[in-house]
């Protein structure tokens, strides 16, 4: 069985477009996380490995990556 990314948008995302979707269901079944751009929904999908994303997640909640 395949299963489609079921993409999103963080509810934090209000900058006027400029984010990024991702695909969290796929990351138990998967082991990835799809991410696209918010304005080219059929352009490319980088499907980070989980461990990856976590990583990404936590750097830029703790601060790692500055504006």
């Amino acid at each position: 069985m395949v299963t489609e990314p079921q993409f999103y948008t963080s509810s934090y995302s209000s900058n006027g477009g400029a984010c990024v979707e991702v695909a969290v269901n796929l990351a138990v079944s998967d082991g990835l996380v799809p991410v696209r751009d918010s304005k080219d929904v059929a352009g490319p999908v980088l499907a980070l490995p989980v461990p990856a994303f976590a990583s990404f997640v936590d750097g830029v909640r703790s601060g790692r990556f500055p504006a």
